[in-house]
């Protein structure tokens, strides 16, 4: 019987009838550690940040990106930055990002969203809007340097974030007015260009002044949780006691000196999106990922944004490789705006007495 079953286990035509399994055999690519290799200039304009910041990310945020062991040939914290970051500033293919770093693109992938992640929950403590009444005094201070508009805690306005289409029943409600798929993402800033609230959940399609309707921010003023603190925004809302917008038709000095001070204080915010989408060119040309992918790498890159305004970061100079049409992605949010309701509000009067006294 044991003959038999040895005969069995070396027939030739049983050997055939095995698993065959063609692996293709392993490679460890090299990880450069660009930290070390660039220097400041290169190193800032390949990943759009500069070392000391990134330095500062990474305390942050290396707790969760530590391999629970150094088997495997496992990657670095510091390295699944840098990949991050380099997606962010090119907007490129995961396998491209994964070449440049010396990964695998399902490791590019894995490693992408697990930092947008842990940048991401970062949010809460660097994107607030002022809540004592002493942030919100030095906040307006700052708001009335720019163009003596009194009481302004901050300025809002949508963006839209460019995505490709995510297939499926709904897809189309993500298609904009201008024709192409993207996120409309709310967002208010201060005058330093720094974001103070972000919305990024809303289609294309959806209207700014309905983000506006259904947002926290929306309650919170509602509720006087800014004091006599006002938001400035375009004619594309309906104007309130603690929203105010151009006027649509103003009819004497005072007026034509509201509108121009709230113009010019509010542009703050359309400078915000400019600086913001030009730091991180990955919002400009359309990420490909799904929507639950997509929003976190929307907050993650405001976070980002607001950490280089803190430090003081120039903006890092445009690739002239990624040809992108800056002027129609940053004037894509203009279109003509009706104000919907200046009505004889009390917060409004008062300000016009204001700049009626100004003129005076």
């Amino acid at each position: 019987m044991e003959d038999l079953y040895e005969n069995f286990l070396s027939s030739s035509d049983d050997e055939d009838l095995l698993p065959i399994i063609n692996r293709r055999p392993r490679i460890i690519k090299d990880r450069i550690n660009y930290m070390e290799t660039f220097d400041d200039v290169d190193f800032v304009r390949r990943f759009r940040l500069s070392k000391n910041t990134v330095n500062e990310l990474l305390i942050e945020i290396q707790d969760q990106l530590q391999s629970a062991t150094q088997r495997n040939h496992a990657i670095s914290p510091i390295i699944q930055v840098l990949l991050t970051l380099r997606y962010y500033a090119s907007g490129s293919h995961l396998i491209a990002a994964g070449d440049f770093s010396g990964v695998s693109k399902s490791s590019a992938h894995r490693i992408v969203h697990r930092v947008t992640a842990a940048i991401a929950r970062l949010a809460p403590d660097v994107i607030k809007l002022p809540a004592s009444p002493q942030e919100i005094s030095a906040t307006q201070i700052d708001f009335y340097a720019i163009a003596r508009f009194p009481r302004v805690i901050a300025a809002l306005d949508c963006t839209h974030i460019k995505v490709q289409s995510f297939g499926g029943n709904e897809a189309e409600i993500f298609r904009n007015r201008k024709g192409y798929f993207s996120i409309n993402v709310q967002a208010t800033c201060d005058a330093n260009l720094k974001f103070s609230n972000i919305v990024a959940r809303w289609p294309g399609s959806a209207h700014d002044a309905t983000i506006l309707n259904n947002s926290r921010l929306r309650g919170c003023a509602e509720a006087g949780e800014f004091g006599d603190g006002i938001i400035l925004a375009d004619g594309g809302y309906n104007m309130r006691s603690y929203l105010l917008t151009p006027l649509s038709n103003p009819a004497t000095p005072a007026h034509n000196l509201y509108n121009e001070s709230q113009i010019r204080t509010r542009n703050t915010i359309e400078r915000a999106f400019g600086v913001w989408k030009r730091r991180f060119p990955c919002l400009a040309i359309g990420m490909r990922f799904t929507i639950d992918h997509v929003l976190p790498v929307i907050v993650a890159t405001a976070v980002l944004h607001n950490l280089a305004r803190i430090t003081g970061e120039e903006q890092p100079p445009d690739n002239p490789d990624l040809n992108i049409n800056w002027d129609e992605i940053l004037n894509a949010d203009l279109h003509n705006r009706v104000n919907l309701g200046a009505g004889e509000d009390l917060t409004l009067r008062l300000l016009l007495q204001y700049f009626e006294s100004l003129v005076g």
